[in-house]
């Protein structure tokens, strides 16, 4: 799963250490949970932090591609 937590960020005028600060965790911590498989705790932990629904931080899926949760590749579905 990708977040954009460093794109609202970018809008909200935050660093990712900014933001690791306001969630009193270290920068890598975070970065792990952004480019990791963060739970869903985790995910409106952030949002809140960043003040915004966690909605906001998903990335939506590009057309007919997914990204598998375990392994990070892209996954194409077919309709045939």
């Amino acid at each position: 799963m990708r977040l954009k937590v460093k794109e609202v960020c970018k809008q909200k005028g935050l660093t990712v250490t900014k933001l690791a600060e306001k969630l009193n965790i270290k920068q890598e911590s975070l970065s792990r949970a952004i480019n990791g498989n963060p739970t869903l705790d985790t995910m409106q932990k952030i949002a809140s932090a960043l003040g915004v629904p966690i909605s906001d931080i998903l990335d939506e899926p590009k057309g007919n591609a997914f990204q598998c949760p375990k392994c990070g590749n892209d996954l194409h579905v077919e309709i045939k």
